[in-house]
């Protein structure tokens, strides 16, 4: 009688063995993560591999870290003018009526051209009136057939190659601008800022704006800078050298890490980065970046996206 129980239990318990056995091999397998594999893909988290297309495509700005400057400034609102020392007023010498316009707004003129022909009043004879500076006819005030006189200018021709940028500096900052001091110009264009220096300080200010005019004679050969317009200017109160810069707009935050995408071959990889001083437009990198490194500058919150998104993926 035992001896049938023991054998009976001994036949459960294989039998629970082998169901167990069964039942384990049945489950998923699953694997243990190595530390190197574990590794691997934390190194692949921080990277992302983006084709040059989709670069150009996402308009993702490519730069290199370089030795920069960092300056402490004010913003300055301005307008182009014309250089009211390279301006004439052309005027009839003659009262009488306008035979012909030869010149427009924006036209082109050199020093002797014809700009109108008018027929005199006195002498009933035409005689031409001539533009006495080359530059560009930036006004006129006459019309075919209209009587004109001397009181009244009837072109204004600008040389328009150098211009005055003028500044409103509220009061409380005067006492910070001095002349021969810097300034960024921006003329809004795409281009790089265009360097000046303020060379002239308005002695009085207005009533209306409680503003003073800080002026900037500006080389315009390229015609970057069109009188009328309003502008805006950086004033560099003080400046810092610093070993490597890079943009602001290139630091993204990354699981509270501050990073700096870099391109090394065909992939970005999240940097991370030690700041240093800063200003409107660059900061200073102590650690993470080296010079010459390429990185992204513009839209790097797009590369942060796809690396994101590539994370995700790999949970799955």
């Amino acid at each position: 009688m035992i001896k049938g129980l023991i054998r009976y239990s001994i036949f459960i318990l294989l039998a629970a063995a082998l169901a167990y056995g069964g039942y384990r091999m049945l489950l998923p397998a699953t694997s243990k993560t190595t530390p190197a594999e574990k590794a691997e893909k934390e190194e692949h988290s921080d990277s992302v591999a983006l084709s040059d297309a989709k670069i150009e495509a996402a308009k993702i700005e490519l730069a290199k870290a370089s030795p920069g400057v960092l300056r402490d400034s004010l913003l300055l609102n301005g307008i182009v003018q014309p250089n009211q020392e390279s301006l004439v007023q052309v005027t009839p010498r003659f009262p009488g009526i306008v035979r012909d316009v030869r010149k427009r707004i924006g036209d082109v003129v050199q020093k002797g051209d014809v700009l109108a022909v008018i027929e005199s009043n006195q002498s009933l004879t035409q005689y031409e009136l001539k533009a006495s500076l080359a530059g560009t006819v930036i006004d006129r005030q006459i019309s075919l057939g209209e009587f004109v006189s001397e009181q009244k200018s009837a072109f204004v021709v600008a040389d328009l190659s150098n211009v005055w940028v003028d500044f409103s500096v509220y009061r409380r900052d005067l006492k910070r601008v001095s002349i021969g001091d810097q300034i960024l110009i921006d003329p809004a264009d795409g281009g790089p800022a265009i360097e000046a220096k303020v060379s002239y300080l308005s002695p009085v200010g207005s009533s209306d704006t409680q503003s003073a005019i800080a002026r900037a004679i500006v080389t315009n050969s390229s015609q970057r800078l069109r009188p009328g317009l309003f502008i805006t200017g950086r004033l560099t109160l003080s400046a810092k050298k610093v070993g490597v810069a890079v943009k602001s707009s290139a630091l993204q935050t990354v699981e509270n890490r501050t990073v700096v995408f870099v391109r090394n071959g065909e992939k970005f990889e999240a940097r991370d980065v030690e700041v240093g001083d800063r200003d409107p437009q660059i900061v200073e990198i102590l650690f993470g970046v080296l010079d010459g490194d390429v990185y992204a500058a513009q839209n790097s919150f797009i590369v942060k996206a796809e690396m994101t998104k590539g994370a995700g993926g790999d949970e799955h």
